[in-house]
């Protein structure tokens, strides 16, 4: 799915259930059946994914700032880890090679503790992660991962996208809302976007660069009764918490993970005839005052409050243009972070925007300080567009510090942005799937206001799809990620899963037991935060992070760090066709228009009808870009959210008007005369437009006569070429006088001598045909070694 630094990272396509123990010890509960179906309801090939060798529970920015700590820190951790290697049993260190006296090749390597958070089977691996070896160990995680490759005059740079949806308070749209006593929300993801030079993989000579931003419900107790089966049903607040214990507990953790400052970006409705949405605002509001009146004010938690529905059904508000100020806010605020110093574009080609950039500066580049928190109440449409816009201007800080372009600016319209919105929309999409049983129903296209009319019957029927599996399919969906997650643990003394009246009391653990401890409420957050900000503490050098670093003694050749054979495979076949680096989305064959004679610049604003997705003619693009050009002045605004309605067309329809349009487009225009030369003109007419639509170029203006005499002499000379016989001496001075360009000594379309050959390159060509021939050259020290460690990775 996606290549970060030469660890590849995959999605899991299949999976098996083993029963491990002998059929003759299996004692068979008669509920265990059941209790199986619903734990395989949980489909583990949808959207989980797992690396061998990258953490993916952790942010880049955590894993490089990890690799960048001086060494003298693991000193200590680096003799318990000598220790465990020197205690592996003789079977582990057995080595065919031992006897020639060739020295290992070892090097330390660090194993972190994932952040169990995002981890989604940790607490299945709970029970056998200490006693199995932690090769066994596969960390999976589920949200999204997608990456396309931007092409920048033929410089690769790779554009990744990574969400992890939290484990803690996980389920289904109306059966999970607001936040547990533990402070995790419903429906939280952390979305990664990692840019870098794919032209160099290695992490430490590369150029990397990533932003992080998260979407969850509002940390409030408050939930919606789905049982009156209305489609929107009322939202009532569960508990009063005056003190703001809760969100707290939420802030808490966030300050931890990415540091300060927590800016908040709330999108819920202002202004309703019956207070609906309005509800959370009223309560998450003074929540926020009343925990910052403690906290310092330079560290203090940013509220945005805009009212995202209400400007959309305006005419004469952008949505995008107010959404662009406060990303570009946002972005000041936080930073990103990239992982070199070396940087000289803002000093090459200044801005203004550069210095004003927030974060913190390190000797090795920058480190995103704080988060940007988007909500509104299902953190679907309007959260993906808004996190779409912020991830957009990020994208352009990115751009511009790696050196690509002259501008931390991109517009809309181009290549590179309209790969970002597929990538934001396949994202958007996935994330809707799994929370709310549908797709997107309001796009980047609606709130520009430039989606075609087939997307509003679309737009119907994911509402319908939503409505359909919030009522009917979400309840065993929340029941088979209860147990999946082991929220629920099946025991003779409990009543079953599908006997609970509600899992209220699952995630609510203080409703079971007295909390032995309480948390302060002006002291809110946890010891030692407060000294480390703006820095996020769980990347600081302290003593508790340094506990949850493991240091390894590995061999430099090992599978599991080098990053030659995790990206080429040397030890399987593979075709060149199907690796991922060709397959995956290229804006220069996906979106760069096709014609010759355009700007091969990603960053050029084009037409929708000059996209290469159009020129390849699938029909979806080629309706969408001609309804975009017919009703772009006049389209009426987006349906809004309390009210959709149907404006579709048959699709047999929508086929017939594409075709009669297409085929007027090719027709050749009749023109009628006196003179009676209409066909001629017809015939002329058409050569101009064949011509045009290959190569891009208007012939209308007859060639001038000065450029038509070079271009028959140039003809001729190769008619007269051609003609010559070969055993005819050619002497080309006296033809034409040209400098050979050729490395070559001699060059003729007859006869050419062949190149001259070092000696170097005859020894290497001889033993190859020696070899063929059954007779080997001795091996040389270097040959041994690639050998050993053939051995050992094919057959040991």
């Amino acid at each position: 799915m996606a290549d970060i630094g030469g660890h590849s990272i995959y999605k899991i396509e299949d999976t098996t259930m083993i029963y491990i123990p002998n059929d003759s010890v299996r004692v068979t509960h008669p509920d265990e059946a059941r209790y199986v179906r619903i734990f395989q309801n949980v489909d583990l090939s949808s959207n989980f994914y797992f690396s061998y060798s990258y953490d993916l529970s952790h942010s880049l920015q955590h894993n490089l700032t990890l690799l960048q700590r001086p060494f003298e820190l693991w000193s200590s951790a680096a003799p318990s880890a000598e220790e465990e290697v020197h205690t592996q049993s003789k079977q582990d260190s057995f080595d065919i090679f031992e006897d020639e006296g060739l020295p290992t090749q070892v090097v330390y390597g660090l194993q972190n503790e994932p952040y169990y958070k995002y981890v989604w089977n940790g607490k299945l691996l709970e029970r056998v992660k200490d006693i199995v070896h932690h090769d066994w160990l596969m960390y999976i995680i589920h949200g999204f991962c997608g990456q396309s490759k931007l092409l920048i005059y033929g410089r690769p740079v790779y554009i990744t996208l990574i969400a992890r949806r939290s484990s803690k308070f996980a389920g289904t749209r109306f059966l999970k809302r607001g936040a547990n006593c533990e402070g995790d929300v419903a429906n939280e993801v952390e979305t990664e976007q990692i840019v870098h030079d794919a032209s160099v993989m290695s992490f430490t000579a590369g150029s990397y660069s990533s932003y992080v931003q998260v979407r969850g419900s509002v940390p409030l107790y408050w939930s919606q009764d789905i049982s009156t089966m209305m489609p929107k049903p009322p939202i009532r607040l569960d508990q009063a918490d005056p003190y703001a214990h809760v969100a707290a507990l939420h802030f808490d953790q966030m300050l931890q993970r990415f540091g300060s400052p927590i800016i908040i970006l709330n999108l819920v409705k202002k202004r309703e005839k019956r207070k609906h949405e309005k509800i959370l605002s009223e309560e998450l509001y003074p929540a926020v005052i009343n925990l910052n009146q403690f906290l310092p004010p330079d560290h203090c938690i940013d509220y945005i409050a805009w009212d995202m529905a209400r400007y959309t059904k305006s005419k004469l508000c952008n949505v995008l243009d107010r959404l662009s100020m406060i990303a570009e806010n946002v972005v000041k605020r936080t930073g990103f972070f990239i992982n070199r110093s070396d940087f000289y574009s803002h000093t090459l080609r200044p801005d203004d925007r550069w210095g004003d950039l927030g974060g913190h500066i390190t000797s090795s580049g920058r480190v995103q300080t704080g988060v940007l928190r988007t909500n509104c109440v299902d953190c679907l449409d309007r959260t993906n567009t808004a996190q779409f816009m912020v991830g957009k201007c990020a994208l352009a800080y990115q751009l511009y510090a790696l050196g690509m372009i002259d501008k931390p600016k991109l517009q809309f319209d181009t290549d590179c942005v309209r790969l970002f919105e597929e990538l934001y929309e396949d994202h958007g999409d996935t994330l809707s799937l799994q929370y709310g049983g549908s797709q997107l129903v309001h796009r980047v296209k609606t709130y520009r206001k430039i989606a075609p009319w087939t997307q509003h019957s679309k737009d119907i029927m994911q509402t319908l799809s939503r409505y359909y599996s919030n009522a009917f399919s979400d309840a065993d969906r929340q029941d088979a990620i209860n147990l999946f997650l082991q929220v629920y643990q099946p025991s003779e003394s409990k009543p079953h899963l599908w006997e609970l009246p509600t899992d209220f009391y699952l995630h609510q653990r203080n409703t079971m037991a007295l909390p032995q401890d309480r948390r302060c409420y002006t002291l809110w957050w946890s010891d030692g935060i407060l000294s480390y900000l703006p820095v996020p503490y769980d990347e600081v050098t302290c003593e508790e992070n340094m506990k949850k670093v493991e240091v390894k003694r590995v061999n430099r050749f090992d599978e599991s760090i080098d990053i030659y054979t995790e990206f080429f495979k040397p030890y399987e076949l593979t075709s060149f066709d199907d690796t991922f680096c060709i397959a995956m989305t290229n804006s220069a064959r996906e979106f760069m228009p096709k014609t010759v004679g355009v700007d091969p610049s990603p960053f050029t604003v084009r037409k929708p009808e000059e996209t290469g997705k159009s020129v390849l003619g699938s029909k979806s693009s080629k309706e969408e870009t001609l309804l975009q050009r017919k009703t772009a002045a006049s389209a009426p605004p987006p349906p809004s959210e309390e009210a959709i309605s149907s404006t579709s067309e048959d699709d047999s329809e929508d086929d017939r008007d594409d075709d009669g349009s297409v085929s007027q487009r090719s027709t050749p225009i009749k023109l009628l005369t006196e003179s009676g030369e209409s066909s001629h003109m017809q015939e002329d007419v058409q050569q101009l437009q064949t011509v045009k639509e290959p190569y891009g170029l208007d012939l209308a203006e007859f060639p001038a006569e000065d450029d038509l005499l070079i271009y028959k002499r140039f003809a001729r000379l190769g008619e007269s070429q051609h003609r010559v016989e070969r055993t005819e001496h050619i002497n080309l001075a006296n033809i034409i006088c040209l400098e050979p360009v050729s490395s070559f000594p001699e060059d003729s379309i007859y006869g050419v001598s062949p190149p001259q050959v070092d000696r170097h390159s005859r020894d290497v060509f001889e033993s190859h045909v020696m070899m063929g021939q059954g007779q080997l050259r001795v091996l040389c020290r270097e040959d041994v070694l690639m050998y050993r460690e053939y051995v050992k990775n094919r057959y040991m």
